[in-house]
């Protein structure tokens, strides 16, 4: 089904300049100097863009028209808005980004009747190739920079609160779903997820428990995570409770197999209080037979224990071209009845943006062809 390789070291080209965000609150002071400015001016400047969510130097009407010049060292463009679509009544909106370096991203902004989410990307590509996923076909460019994650969710925050989705409304919840896997780029999604659930005007002030980091199952990385102390939902993509087929549909499980990333789940669940999401991908006959739900229910009892978990299971969103297809409705609901009746919370994703490319990577390939 897949024929990439797995690339967890992403190649070393197109990092992006220095940015504010980019910045420990505690490394303001020596850049600050570095730039020729008292420590306050980039403290005043983070007030703006975590608190105001602007990056426009011209409206900081506040700081003299020296210290923006000197600012604007740690305030460049990072990415540019290509293509915007919207869609479901205008409660979707999905985001392709070009990086300073052409690289390629999206992000999809969702209103919903409780919340408003951003789904936001951390690398430019993806090197887990799994075989279903747009993303995983189009292989790995570079990382994202601490600031490009960030930025995504800055930009959505403003977006929502000046009425994007129809009618104003404060940005709750962040989701790493787009494109790449996020614990291949540790280290920077780490600092991006402080930077984005840490106050103003050190963050953007959205709450941990808001915030869902997904992997699809890099077990050491998933044992450092908890140990962060940022208590952020874990989801595994799983999307199958079988060896021999995730062997196939998420290559990275000839490195880690499933009981091995589900006892990881436990750990994280353990230490961190949290209930962990399982993503699953329901593809037409390739991972939507009913006794794949039964041993999903037997897995997760087994490795994780049926308070501590929650099944999310996911309408395939094909791409064009594509030989995987979405599994019929009465199959789907036959899924969650067994998966439930194994005692394991399971519900199905609300599915967006179907005819704007939503589904991860699809606006980029389109682009890109």
């Amino acid at each position: 089904m897949s024929s990439l390789p797995l690339v967890f070291d992403a190649p070393r080209r197109g990092t992006p300049p220095r940015h504010l965000a980019d910045l420990d609150p505690a490394d303001r002071a020596a850049v600050a100097a570095e730039i020729g400015l008292p420590k306050f001016r980039l403290d005043q400047l983070a007030r703006h863009y975590f608190g105001r969510l602007t990056d426009d130097l011209e409206a900081m009407t506040d700081l003299g028209a020296d210290a923006r010049a000197k600012l604007a060292a740690v305030l460049p463009s990072l990415v540019t808005p290509l293509t915007e679509k919207a869609c479901d009544d205008g409660a979707t909106r999905k985001t392709l980004w070009r990086g300073h370096d052409g690289v390629l991203a999206e992000s999809v902004l969702m209103r919903y009747p409780d919340r408003a989410t951003v789904c936001i990307s951390s690398q430019a590509g993806c090197g887990m190739a799994c075989p279903f996923c747009a993303t995983g076909q189009g292989g790995l460019q570079r990382n994202l920079s601490t600031a490009e994650i960030v930025d995504q969710v800055r930009r959505a925050a403003a977006a929502a609160r000046d009425g994007a989705l129809d009618e104003p409304t404060r940005l709750s919840n962040v989701v790493f779903m787009g494109m790449g896997e996020p614990l291949a780029n540790y280290k920077r999604v780490v600092a991006a997820v402080r930077r984005i659930t840490e106050p103003a005007p050190n963050g953007l002030g959205i709450s941990a428990r808001g915030v869902t980091v997904s992997t699809v199952g890099l077990v050491p990385a998933i044992d450092r995570l908890r140990e962060e102390g940022i208590p952020v939902t874990l989801a595994i993509s799983l999307h199958c409770p079988d060896d021999e087929l995730r062997d196939t549909l998420v290559p990275v499980n000839n490195r880690w197999k499933v009981g091995e990333v589900l006892d990881a789940g436990r750990r994280y669940a353990t230490t961190t209080g949290r209930r962990v999401s399982i993503e699953y991908a329901l593809i037409r006959d390739v991972n939507d037979q009913p006794w794949r739900a039964d041993l999903l229910a037997t897995m997760l009892r087994r490795h994780i224990g049926t308070s501590r978990v929650h099944v999310n299971l996911i309408p395939l969103n094909p791409t064009p071209g594509s030989e995987w297809d979405a599994s019929p409705k009465p199959v789907e609901e036959e899924f969650v009845r067994r998966v439930r009746a194994g005692g394991i919370a399971c519900t199905v994703r609300d599915t967006r943006g179907q005819e704007i490319d939503a589904a991860c990577g699809q606006l980029a390939a389109s682009h890109s062809g």
